[in-house]
Formats: structure tokens, sequence, C-alpha cells
């Protein structure tokens, strides 16, 4: 990248980032109650929509200010509709409440809101250390977690690029227009991460083969295939924080000299699709997609393929021949995709949680992620937990942990 178009960069992406800081005091110095719904599938099947509802009309209805922030799932779908009330005048910290349903709305808004009675009764926990409120660090399904491809989830509105950027969103794929190809596929193949989709591959030394390939064209695809009986990790990111895969994503292209590349998301996640495309178009706007990407002579283009169901089509050539309009059924390897795959061109395909993974491993090194997790396998893993347990719902823990600690200690 030449020297000049590396100092249009840093003044564009500081104009953006001053624009997401400046509506995230606003939001926070707002001297009113803030209320937060998770509005993820999982929310909106346990009935997240009517409660939003209820509190628009009973707010209304008692002539009470308050902020309602959407968000996305925190992984605690056992307790959804999941709501936190941050209620600055009441003396008390951000309060989680399981379960909320319209009529617990609306007596929250009367006895909370309105004449400061928490209802302790009907809390999970406060989200925050306080000696009024038991911690919901205090809870083993809290506290063993260690997030970081679900630490924005359920805290940031995911239709909402401002809140991803006010977290420091996109900040590492700007330092990454700084860097040189090789020294991001050398961090990110230093760091140990191998692809999370379940082969698990190292995924630098699959960026490396790419990178070396031939072809003028290359491509890259996010695999969001998503289909085993009970799975729901991919789904849950690219409905509460689509930003980093995106991100992820744009860093690979990056690295591998891509300029284009497709989000393979399955048509039966309508959510998904919906919020992953105002994202995509959200990013356009800034300057964050699309031609000269903050005056760089980096250009990338994203675009969603909607996967019609087939749990074949999780496997990468077999995705590859559904993309060219064949049916997807999987081939001989090799040659493999980064030597010959989507339309014969090399073809980067890593999972949602692989592309989620990289900002958080180029912003604190390759040593810190090593620091995580097992010496093989560095990081974390994702578990969507279902069946006869209490805490049923998404975990992310250090590789490493026993399938009976996350079963028993975490989940119950």
């Amino acid at each position: 990248m030449s020297p000049n178009k590396h100092n249009r960069i840093d003044p564009a992406f500081k104009a953006i980032r001053k624009e997401a800081q400046k509506r995230r005091e606003a939001f926070i110095e707002a001297p009113v109650p803030k209320i937060h719904v998770g509005m993820a599938t999982c929310g909106i099947a346990s009935g997240a929509i009517e409660t939003k509802t209820a509190f628009e009309e009973t707010l209304a209805k008692r002539n009470i200010e308050a902020l309602i922030h959407t968000t996305g799932c925190i992984g605690h779908c056992y307790a959804e509709p999941v709501v936190i009330i941050d209620h600055p005048d009441s003396g008390f910290p951000p309060i989680l409440y399981p379960e909320v349903t319209p009529g617990k709305a609306q007596m929250l808004v009367k006895l909370f809101l309105e004449e400061g009675d928490p209802r302790l009764e009907h809390i999970l926990g406060a989200t925050v250390a306080n000696e009024l409120i038991p911690s919901i660090m205090d809870f083993s399904r809290f506290n063993k977690e260690k997030r970081l491809v679900m630490e924005k989830c359920g805290h940031i509105d995911p239709e909402d690029i401002y809140d991803y950027i006010a977290e420091d969103g996109y900040s590492t794929f700007v330092k990454s227009l700084h860097l040189t190809p090789v020294d991001i596929v050398n961090e990110i193949k230093n760091s140990g991460l191998r692809g999370r989709g379940g082969g698990g591959y190292p995924t630098g030394k699959k960026w490396e083969l790419a990178m070396h390939a031939e072809g003028k064209v290359k491509l890259v695809i996010c695999n969001a295939d998503e289909g085993d009986p009970g799975a729901y990790m991919d789904r849950t990111i690219l409905e509460s924080n689509p930003h980093q895969v995106i991100e992820g994503l744009a860093i690979c292209a990056y690295a591998v000299g891509a300029s284009r590349a497709i989000m393979y998301i399955r048509a039966e996640y309508p959510l998904a699709v919906k919020i992953v495309n105002t994202a995509i178009q959200q990013a356009k706007e800034l300057g964050l997609l699309g031609k000269n990407i903050l005056g760089s002579d980096f250009d990338f283009e994203v675009e969603i393929f909607q996967g019609s169901g087939a749990f074949v089509c999780g496997e990468e050539t077999a995705m590859i021949r559904s993309i060219e309009g064949f049916r997807g059924m999987p081939r001989h390897r090799p040659p493999f995709p980064v030597q010959n795959g989507l339309w014969h061109q090399p073809t980067v395909i890593n999972n949602v949680k692989t592309l989620a993974s990289v900002p958080p491993i180029l912003k604190n090194g390759a040593a810190w992620f090593r620091s995580i997790g097992t010496e093989k396998s560095p990081g974390t893993a994702i578990f969507s937990v279902v069946g006869d347990v209490v805490h049923v719902g998404l975990v992310e823990i250090p590789m490493g942990v026993t399938l009976r600690s996350l079963i028993f200690d975490i989940c119950g």
C-alpha cells in the first residue's frame, strides 16, 4: 500500500470513531433509566418482542422517560427474555432480570422505575460488583466462561454499527491495513488458531497457502452453514455481533489478497440474514467496505448467499458446488480450495467462530491468545448446550475444560 494512502486511513477512521464515542457518551450520560432487551432468536421465541412492547406502552402510559436499547443474545437462553435495567437515580447497579414477561415488564416500570423498588425477588443478579445485590459473577454459569468471540454479544445493538465501533470495533482491521499480509499471516500462525468449524486445520497455514497461491482473483467465504442438530453458535454470533465476523473476514481478505467475500448463511436463519445484510450496508456507508476503503487502495465487497439447508453443504467443497449453482456434493481433494476453489479460483473458507477470533488475536497478540486454552489448541470453544440441564444456552470456555465441568459445574 502506498505511503500517501496510509496517511488517509487513520484520519478517516478517527472521524468515524469520534462519532461513535459521541453517541455512546450521549446514551450513557442521559439521566434516565436504560432498559436493555435481548432480541436474538432465542429471546424473540420466548416473547421478547411482546416484552419490549409492554415496556414501551407502560412507559408511555405512566409518562416515564427511559431509553430502550435492543441487544443480541448473552448466551443465557434458559433465562429469556433477558432484560437489564440501569436506573441511575435508584442507587442500584445495573440489574439483570430473567424471564421478563409483559406482565413483569409492566410491574418493573411501576415499582422500580417509578417507585424505586427493584423487586429483588425477581432478579438474577447485578451485572457489576455491588454489596446490595448478589453479582451474576457469583454464579458458575457466568464466572467459568472466558469470552473472546462472544465478549460483545448481548451488550451492543447488532443493527447499529456505531455501537460496535464504540467498543473498539474495526480498529484492528484499520491496524491491519498498516501491516503487510505476511505480518498478519505470521501472527495468525503464531497464535495457533485452528479452524472452529470442526476440521481444526491451522488457520494461519491455510491463509499462507492462499496468499502464495497462483491466481489474480482470490476469494474468501464465511461458512455459516450450521446444520448440526441443536447447534446455534454461529447463528447467535451473527445475530448478536455480525461486525466482528465481517471485520475478521476483511482482515483475512487483505492478508490473502482477495477483494470479494461470500457469507454462506442458511436460509433457515432469517434474522441472521437480515442483521448481517444490515451490517454490510452500514459498513459500506461508512467506507469500511467497498472501493478504496478509508482512502486506501484496498477494495473489498461482501455478499450473502443463502443456503437451502442441506447439511452436507457445511463441507467446504460441497459449499463451493452449491454457490456455483450445482447440487452440493463433496469432491476429492487435492486440489484443495486454497489452490482451486470457487469458480476455480484460490479460495479461503473459514467458519464464523474462526473469523470472529481474528480481531481479538491481532488486537492482543499471538502470545496472549496462546495463554488461553491448551498448547495444541489455544483459545476458546463455544458450545450450545441443550437437553436436560438447568442452564441451557451458549457457553464460551477455554479449550481443555472437561465435558464434565461444562455439563455439571457450568450448566447444572
